[in-house]
């Protein structure tokens, strides 16, 4: 690292640093660094999208974190895995390609956040997006972003879409088109049967050629440096080593809904009560740091079923993948090309909701507790998710260790309109499931047999859900009081400290949020570009 000073240093490679450290830096005259405290995020196990059971379940490229117990969740602890690698969680993701509904820009314009409505935010998802199948206004088919349809060739995306008609669902064609409502089967962050992660499509193609873009792997932000009111550059712990970069304009803070307030907070930043507790020395009163946590809570049902097309563990299988191996080494195409979550929709509860209150994720395979828990034999699983819950919570510290992780509470299910809007999305779901198209493919109800009564969901409910890995909002844009940024992305009533990532948005789209994450940094580039 021959330089340690830089006109913007961007803390976290993830989807929104990595688009807007690469946008910045298409400037020869403006010096950009990013720090990334895990790898560089370009190997096999990240670009083969099979490869994610090996990360999600595990530490590779992966924080791995842990909620607090959660009472909604009869005290469990859920599980927060976030990408440690160069791509952020896009690394690590089921690559679904979905920006949310129009509603949901619409509504954060409406809250006082100019500039970010539906129709101000599309050129920038479009600027992003390099769509190889779909060209029409809604698309963009020249940006860094490979977009695309899946090349798994799995027959049960038929199944599937025949089981939507079966159940009387719409069906939709493009999840980010006209009509967001339906069933459908998801375009995916790939090319050429290849994970596109945000690195590989922002960042890697310029390491190493762009000489004012300094990307410096394995390097955990620390502490925001400020000099009174003003972010003055980054402390970081690299190979054991503290160091110091210097920001002559700006630090963005790219590094997630979890890991941005924690190291505001460490840095003296964010409620004063609490940083008080922690020992940390108050440097700016900011009451909205780490509060407003959203996350989709999500439930997934189980179904064994005999067949080779389906991922699983047996004998066959076993055979069935040896021949997937050699078929996507030479040809990319296959099983070992499927994101398993292949088949979604978008359905309404109540149709007289302006927009889709449920997700769901048809994934090849049977998915228990992420994928930590494995079976013997092949199946199939169907997610379910309350895309707008009421349920808030909050990200604090643990201790002023800033390797320690933070305290996660997103209080899953405290509000009792989440558990209702669940069981309703629950007995959708479960109508999908028990058509006549997906109810022949399988062998055994692995989980929901016996639930028959809204007692008896609501009891799985507790017993079940979890993440679907979406959090949100913990340093949110607004100009209320609880408001961490302005709508140029600034931290209120500080110099040279702007946020670039998923904890800006004021409450959670309706859907996955890697894309809408990446439309953030391009906006952010845009701001900064025009000095606002």
């Amino acid at each position: 690292m021959s330089e340690t000073s830089f006109d913007y240093i961007v803390v976290g490679g993830g989807a929104g640093g990595c688009a807007v450290a690469s946008r910045l830096s298409e400037d020869p005259n403006v010096s950009v660094a990013v720090l990334e405290a895990g790898g560089d995020g370009n190997s096999w196990v990240v670009n083969t999208p099979a490869a994610v059971i090996a990360m999600l379940p595990t530490k590779l490229n992966n924080w791995a974190f842990e909620t607090v117990p959660q009472p909604g969740l009869n005290g469990r602890r859920g599980y927060q895995p976030r990408g440690k690698a160069l791509g952020g969680s896009s690394a690590i993701n089921a690559m679904c390609y979905i920006r949310g509904n129009r509603w949901d820009y619409d509504h954060w314009a409406a809250l006082g956040n100019d500039g970010w409505s539906y129709d101000d935010v599309l050129p920038f998802f479009k600027r992003s997006e390099n769509n190889a199948e779909l060209h029409d206004e809604y698309h963009g088919n020249d940006g860094p972003l490979r977009v695309g349809g899946l090349q798994s060739d799995n027959p049960y995306a038929a199944i599937y879409l025949e089981a939507g008609r079966q159940a009387g669902y719409p069906l939709t064609q493009d999840f980010n088109g006209a009509q967001q409502e339906g069933v459908g089967i998801y375009q995916v962050t790939q090319h050429n049967g290849e994970r596109w992660s945000a690195a590989r499509g922002y960042l890697h193609p310029y390491m190493g050629k762009r000489s004012n873009l300094q990307v410096i792997t394995g390097a955990h932000a620390t502490r925001i440096l400020m000099e009174g009111k003003r972010a003055t550059g980054v402390e970081f712990l690299q190979g054991g080593q503290k160091r110091s970069l210097t920001a002559k304009r700006e630090v963005l803070l790219a590094g997630g809904s979890l890991q941005t307030p924690q190291l505001m907070m460490l840095s003296g930043i964010g409620p004063g009560a609490h940083l008080q507790q922690m020992g940390i020395p108050l440097v700016h009163e900011l009451p909205g740091v780490g509060q407003n946590l959203q996350d989709h809570p999500d439930f997934t049902f189980n179904y064994y079923a005999d067949s080779l097309d389906l991922m699983g563990f047996s004998i066959g299988g076993s055979v069935r993948m040896t021949r997937e191996f050699w078929r996507y080494n030479s040809k990319r195409r296959g099983l070992l090309s499927s994101n398993f979550a292949e088949g979604g929709a978008f359905l309404k509860t109540d149709p007289s909701l302006p927009a889709p209150d449920i997700q769901l994720h048809f994934v090849i395979g049977m998915v228990d507790d992420h994928a930590r828990k494995l079976h013997l034999g092949h199946g199939y699983s169907c997610h379910v998710c309350v895309l707008r819950p009421k349920s808030m919570g909050e990200v604090t510290l643990a201790s002023s260790d800033p390797l320690a992780a933070p305290l996660i509470n997103p209080r899953f299910l405290e509000h009792p309109d989440d558990m209702d809007t669940l069981v309703r999305g629950f007995k959708m779901t479960r109508k999908l499931m028990d058509t006549p198209a997906l109810s022949s493919a399988r062998t055994r109800d692995k989980l929901t047999a016996n639930v028959h009564t809204d007692d008896d969901i609501r009891a799985i409910l507790r017993a079940r859900t979890d993440t679907v890995y979406h959090p949100v909002g913990t340093c949110k844009m607004g100009t209320d009081a609880m408001a961490v940024v302005d709508p140029a992305l600034k931290v209120h009533g500080l110099q040279g400290l702007r946020i670039v990532d998923a904890s800006i948005m004021p409450t959670l789209i309706g859907g996955n949020t890697n894309a809408p994450t990446m439309m953030i940094g391009e906006k952010a580039a845009d701001l900064i570009r025009a000095g606002s």
